[in-house]
């Protein structure tokens, strides 16, 4: 290891951890970034189909989940997404905006890791690759950092290792560990934006492993407009991977497989097309393979004019809001970020600073904030990322 004699010390060099370097080294601090991957930003590589979606222009506090849903307001609006694009064009990258305010390098998502640790190391940052953390300590004045290389020490440590979500990228809980050795309290983790899985009454729908659909997906207040795809284990896609982060075990969701219709559509539909079958009239506005099973589920066949008003009309509400109870997810193996962390409680909104532990700070996913799919976990990891470079 290099010279113990750092202002800050940094634990993980994912996309949180190398904005708050880039920060703190830029006001002139001497930092240290350590990270047991042997090299930086793996999550960042695999986003967005390896061409990262660094943040997303719609991006508000109303966007994320929290215990606490005002602590994301204050470093929210003081590192925006217009911040972030400055630096990305500032670097020369290529960047296109797809769906829902969604921004995408035109290239490779490698180029943001290369533009921050381009903005690390030439503040003055360092880095320590490879380098597993086996214990820290605090004696009052210092933290004090301990892995296979030797021991490091400052007066401020960052808690950057984000949550347990994909943790064959070398994901952990070791940030809520941490946390905890220090009396800070946790919200207890789960996994979130994650495939749902299906079992019992549900299976049927196992067989349109495949099938794609635009949906409503809804489960207590919340509700997403966007693609469902079912699976030969359940349900993912956008709308799905969405809901996942308001559902708890147990529990339903349900779906709206036609958002568009009016109330009274299929009654509408038998008054002009008596002869048409329900079938047929499903797979005109569905995959026909989803269409089948819907209509096998509803157990309604042959032509409108010889089903009964009171059938389609029970028909017509079971498609608004089509239940189904997910018996697990997918786990954190297939998660892309956690709900849960380290409770905001604990924190300083402006700085990220633990109130009852001066010099320890904790960022990005490994706090107790979860943005949206689509560039909004990003987002909070720059904004979390600077606001706690600028304090330290």
């Amino acid at each position: 290891m290099v010279s113990p004699d750092y202002d800050a010390i940094i634990l993980g060099a994912g996309a949180a951890g190398m904005m708050c370097a880039m920060r703190a080294a830029q006001r002139g601090r001497r930092v240290l970034v350590v990270e047991r991957n042997d090299a930086p930003g793996r999550k960042i590589l695999i986003s967005g189909g390896g061409r990262c979606n660094f943040t997303n222009i719609h991006t508000a506090p109303d966007r994320f989940l929290s215990s606490n849903p005002h602590f994301v307001k204050s470093a929210l609006s003081r590192y925006t997404p217009r911040d972030f694009l400055a630096l990305v064009e500032a670097h020369g990258i290529a960047w296109h905006e797809k769906t829902l305010g969604q921004l995408f390098c035109d290239g490779s998502a490698r180029q943001i890791v290369d533009m921050l640790v381009e903005e690390v190391t030439r503040a003055g940052g360092e880095f320590a690759f490879g380098q597993e953390v086996e214990a820290v300590t605090h004696d009052g004045e210092a933290f004090t950092v301990r892995t296979q290389a030797g021991e490091v020490s400052a007066p401020a440590l960052v808690i950057a290792t984000g949550g347990p979500s994909i943790p064959k990228l070398g994901a952990s809980g070791f940030a809520y560990d941490l946390a905890r050795q220090f009396g800070l309290k946790v919200v207890e983790p789960r996994p979130a934006l994650v495939p749902l899985t299906l079992a019992g009454d549900d299976l049927l729908f196992r067989e349109l492993s495949g099938v794609s659909s635009e949906v409503v997906a809804s489960a207590k207040k919340a509700k997403f407009r966007e693609a469902a795809l079912f699976t030969h284990r359940g349900l993912s896609g956008p709308a799905i991977l969405q809901i996942s982060s308001h559902w708890y075990p147990g529990e339903s969701i349900a779906i709206d497989f036609f958002p568009d219709l009016p109330a009274d559509w299929l009654i509408a539909a038998k008054r002009e097309q008596p002869r048409r079958r329900f079938d047929d009239l499903l797979g005109e506005m569905l995959p026909a393979r989803l269409a089948g099973v819907l209509a096998e589920k509803l157990e309604l066949d042959g032509p409108l004019q010889e089903l009964a008003d009171k059938k389609l009309r029970a028909a017509q509400e079971r498609l608004k809001r089509w239940p189904f109870t997910p018996n697990g997810s997918e786990g954190f193996a297939k998660a892309e970020v956690t709900v849960g962390g380290i409770a905001t409680a604990e924190l300083s909104s402006q700085t990220m600073e633990a109130k009852k532990r001066p010099g320890l700070y904790a960022i990005g996913e490994a706090v107790d904030v979860t943005g949206w799919l689509g560039g909004y976990n990003f987002q909070w990891a720059w904004a979390s990322g600077h606001a706690c470079g600028e304090a330290l």
